[in-house]
């Protein structure tokens, strides 16, 4: 493994650890020549079905991708790297499990909702606007009417 800070090829692990439920394990490396300190995560390779895009077209499952989305709409929440990269192993297990060869992308991002509405609303929030693609503030009001009505819902009965 090359270190980041100075390409030198020899690193040694200073801890391993695993990680998403025994699927992943983390390593944490030092360089050999200069000191520096990184993490590395090394993972199962699973043979995952193409996603369908909305327009039709197919393309890879990328987990990076999904990450990103997931990350954007979790900027300056209170959701830890850990719980989205732990989400996402599962969501690839569970498209590998499934032994489909393709999955709409509309599958994929309303369990990416189901998940940001459980851990954080206004994170769910800002994927909804995106994913949604609300053409004015008042489609944006109305998912806020729902997500709030959802919430008073749930609150009745409990004192």
């Amino acid at each position: 493994m090359r270190c980041p800070s100075c390409q030198h090829e020899e690193t040694r692990v200073v801890d391993s650890r695993s990680t998403g439920e025994g699927f992943v394990i983390r390593r944490r490396r030092e360089c050999a020549l200069c000191g520096f300190r990184f993490t590395t995560y090394e993972r199962l390779e699973l043979s995952l079905p193409q996603v369908i895009k909305k327009d039709g077209r197919r393309e890879p499952f990328s987990r990076e991708k999904v990450i990103s989305g997931i990350r954007k709409a979790c900027h300056k929440r209170p959701v830890s790297e850990e719980d989205i990269e732990n989400f996402v192993s599962q969501l690839e297990r569970e498209l590998f499990e499934s032994g489909d060869k393709e999955v709409p992308s509309t599958y994929i991002g309303e369990r990416v909702m189901e998940k940001l509405r459980e851990w954080d609303e206004v994170a769910y929030v800002r994927f909804a606007s995106v994913y949604r693609e609300f053409q004015d503030v008042n489609e944006f009001i109305e998912q806020v009417k729902h997500l709030l009505k959802g919430k008073s819902r749930a609150g009745k009965g409990r004192k």
